[in-house]
């Protein structure tokens, strides 16, 4: 990175202050009308979206449009549809102490932003939140992933296309570009990748006291326990965990199967991989519905993990071939995987999948309290008893039940990790106030507060009141 490229950055940065106070002011139809022409020009760039999408790391097209257009599209709508109901100031009653006054609370811009974007899902991870960011009245600038270069290209050209550089800016580049970012002064920053990262992130960010909205990662459950639909359970878990190429955050990373339905549920598992994705490691390679791996270095760190598993006795059930001269893996489920396993420790972020056997629940819900805090945990039951105790008794930033991945396409629910998987939420009002700083504000009616908090001794009337009502003093 060339001193001018960082002297362009601090320009645009500096650019930016003056939008950031006058959009302070901006009205709901102002936001309103950038968020549509942004929808706009995501769907007018499908063909390119395909393109791009292909070129990097051979995403299908239908994959393009349930998980990196459609989400984008549907954040831009929700925006659309509610952003006056969600600028609105929100009456908030008096208490004991504030009777006579008037109080709500203001939904303010927090300013200059950052929005730093992922490889996995580029166009929907960066222009999701830059829908939020607009809607809640700040300018940003967007750092798409350098590991995507032909996606994160045109990502560059809608953003130019339908706004000015003091509004919205997007900045190219390998890791260097995303440091001199950080080294600036912004008022929030949202960040998606995995938590080695975040952490640095969220270490830039306290330097000038910035806000955070991290969206991580982690080792996902899957629990399936005896009562489960297993031909839903296949289905459903295939296609979660497979899709991308299980390059997802929210994919499941291992499943543990109750001991009695387990070689019935991998038999399923097995038909149902044979049927989407075709037999053997050359007919999966040629699918037009499997994604490969993004890069040679993402393909190597996977296959180290399959071959430390396999090394230290895990069975391959299913696949097991890879080609690294074209960033492809095949979809495998490891059986028998040691718990001493890197596998078991690192989050996986590829198309391998260890499942493990249970007879108690109790040693599940033990197993997942002992590592992080996951993002998503998911669970295949037919059993009230059985989901109400996993459900109480673990923690994760979401969680869906006999099904998968939901939780992140539903755009009423607060999407986020927790600990380790996240810091705040996303999605939806969710993600307009996370862009937003919730300002109290009151306004004295009469004079009653004045009786309270005058100067002198506080009267005796009220201390009379604060016993009675608070047996504080």
């Amino acid at each position: 990175m060339t001193a001018q490229d960082t002297s362009q950055i601090q320009t645009v940065f500096e650019r930016q202050a003056a939008t950031a106070l006058r959009l302070r002011s901006s009205t709901a139809p102002e936001r309103i009308a950038k968020i549509r022409a942004l929808r706009d020009a995501v769907i007018a760039h499908t063909d390119d979206w395909y393109k791009a999408a292909y070129a990097d790391f051979r995403k299908p097209a239908g994959e393009v449009d349930l998980a990196e257009i459609l989400p984008v599209c549907v954040e831009a709508n929700d925006a659309i549809r509610n952003l006056k109901k969600w600028m609105k100031p929100t009456h908030v009653w008096p208490t004991m102490l504030t009777l006579g006054m008037r109080s709500h609370v203001q939904y303010m811009p927090k300013g200059r932003c950052l929005i730093i974007g992922p490889f996995n899902y580029p166009v929907n991870l960066t222009l999701g939140p830059l829908v939020s960011a607009i809607a809640a009245g700040n300018t940003a600038i967007l750092k798409p992933s350098e590991l995507t270069p032909h996606l994160s290209a045109v990502i560059c050209k809608v953003v130019r296309e339908v706004f000015t550089e003091d509004e919205v800016a997007i900045f190219e580049g390998e890791a260097d570009v995303s440091q001199a970012l950080l080294e600036l002064p912004f008022d929030h920053i949202f960040f998606t990748g995995s938590p080695m990262i975040g952490k640095l992130v969220m270490g830039a960010a306290a330097k000038h006291l910035a806000s955070v909205t991290l969206e991580l990662g982690g080792k996902s459950p899957t629990i399936i326990d005896a009562s489960a639909n297993l031909k839903l359970a296949a289905s459903n878990i295939m296609w979660a965990k497979f899709a991308n190429s299980g390059q997802t955050c929210i994919a499941p990373d291992y499943v543990f199967v109750h001991e009695s339905v387990k070689e019935a549920w991998v038999v399923r598992c097995q038909e149902q991989l044979k049927k989407a994705y075709g037999e053997g490691l050359a007919a999966q390679q040629s699918s037009p519905h499997l994604a490969h791996m993004v890069s040679s270095r993402h393909t190597a760190r996977v296959k180290g993990l399959l071959d430390d598993a396999l090394a230290k006795g895990a069975k391959a059930l299913t696949g097991g071939g890879v080609s690294e001269n074209d960033c492809f893996i095949q979809p495998t489920l490891l059986d028998q995987v040691s718990s001493n396993a890197r596998i078991m420790d690192e989050e996986i972020f590829g198309p391998l999948l260890p499942i493990m056997t249970y007879r108690d629940i109790n040693e599940v819900i033990a197993h997942v309290n002992a590592g992080p805090k996951p993002l998503a945990l998911y669970i295949y039951s037919q059993d009230s008893a059985s989901i109400d105790k996993v459900l109480t008794q673990t923690t994760s930033g979401g969680a869906c039940v006999n099904h998968a991945l939901m939780q992140f396409l539903h755009g009423n629910l607060p999407f986020g990790g927790v600990n380790n998987s996240g810091i705040g939420n996303a999605h939806g009002h969710y993600g307009f106030k996370a862009f937003s700083h919730e300002r109290g504000v009151v306004r004295t009616q009469f004079s009653f507060a004045a009786t309270l908090f005058s100067a002198g001794e506080v009267p005796k009337l009220v201390r009379k009141a604060m016993r009675a009502a608070f047996k504080i003093l």
